[in-house]
């Protein structure tokens, strides 16, 4: 049994991994503040499982970092202010959080001899770059302070790595959807959003004209990238960034079909719900689509789950848990 931390650990990512840790019988240390994470979450790790520990902390303070790290092994870092628009509109919190935050972690993870620091970085890094698919090390400029501190994470993990010796791996997540992920909010996903407003027999709005696109990633791929880069011993691939995804691309518009197409299978009415197009959202990237080749060389990473596949598996959890 190998002691855990997950930050963010009642959050959708989080509790995810949360729960896939504890079936492999490990002891996981959840630290969240409940900004964004809910305890419903949680709560059947914190019923049924002896080897789960929440601990409500702030990682903006270091004393809450290092306390979550007494005796840690690993640390699985998935806490931060996530959402374009949250940061644009308030760009100094997603920065105390984001950063700051993820310093104190790396600075905790220092100081308790953590073996390795495996954190959530974004596909957003990759800014401007008008290239595709997207390649590791082939980025632009960030187009929102979001972008900014993901970035930032990334530059901060490679200088601990090479100051310190902190091992570290980076996974740029990309549009991961599926159970657990909140529908509700002003910063809610588009897919949550999207099944939320179709199971309520109302439009989804979308941003443009629907043929923006994205590289949605289901979480089970995620979950999948996590543990693989908690057990890799390949030396090569240690202290390196990887795109997490399934490397597939789908357009806006494409994902209301889908969506109208496996909820019309519990709500045949759904099927007539048309959406509506809004104006673009500042600071999205026009087109996202991965190239996983690295992860799948250098860790074995092989993602189950296509988008459809998965939707529909998010389609069945929301039907039944909205």
């Amino acid at each position: 049994m190998k002691k855990i931390l997950v930050t963010g650990g009642a959050g959708f990512i989080g509790s995810n991994l949360c729960e896939a840790l504890l079936k492999n019988g490990e002891y996981v240390v959840c630290i969240d503040n409940f900004s964004t994470g809910h305890i419903e979450n949680i709560i059947p790790f914190i019923e049924h499982y002896d080897n789960f520990k929440l601990i409500v902390g702030d990682i903006r303070n270091l004393d809450d970092c290092l306390r979550a790290v007494d005796g840690v092994e690993y640390i699985f870092h998935e806490a931060a202010l996530g959402s374009v628009p949250r940061s644009i509109k308030d760009p100094i919190t997603t920065n105390a959080v984001n950063i700051g935050g993820f310093l104190n972690m790396l600075v905790a993870a220092r100081n308790a001899g953590v073996k390795r620091f495996i954190f959530a970085a974004s596909s957003s890094t990759y800014g401007d770059s008008k290239s595709l698919p997207k390649v590791e090390d082939v980025i632009g400029k960030p187009l929102s302070p979001y972008a900014v501190t993901k970035y930032i994470n990334e530059l901060y993990a490679d200088v601990f790595s090479k100051t310190y010796g902190t091992e570290y791996i980076g996974l740029r997540y990309f549009n991961v959807f599926g159970r657990r992920q909140d529908p509700n909010g002003a910063y809610a996903a588009v897919i949550p959003l999207f099944v939320k407003k179709l199971m309520k027999h109302e439009a989804p709005i979308i941003n443009g004209d629907g043929e923006y696109s994205r590289d949605f990633t289901y979480i089970d791929n995620v979950i999948q990238m996590n543990m693989l880069a908690a057990e890799t011993s390949n030396p090569d691939a240690i202290n390196q960034i990887y795109n997490t995804a399934f490397g597939e691309r789908t357009t806006l518009n494409q994902l209301v079909m889908y969506l109208k197409e496996y909820l019309s299978e519990y709500d045949s009415d759904i099927a007539d719900i048309e959406p509506i197009h809004g104006p673009n959202r500042a600071g999205d990237i026009p087109h996202s689509l991965a190239n996983i080749d690295k992860a799948r060389k250098l860790l074995g990473y092989n993602p189950e789950f296509n988008m459809k596949d998965g939707l529909k598996e998010a389609v069945k959890w929301y039907w039944n848990n909205l």
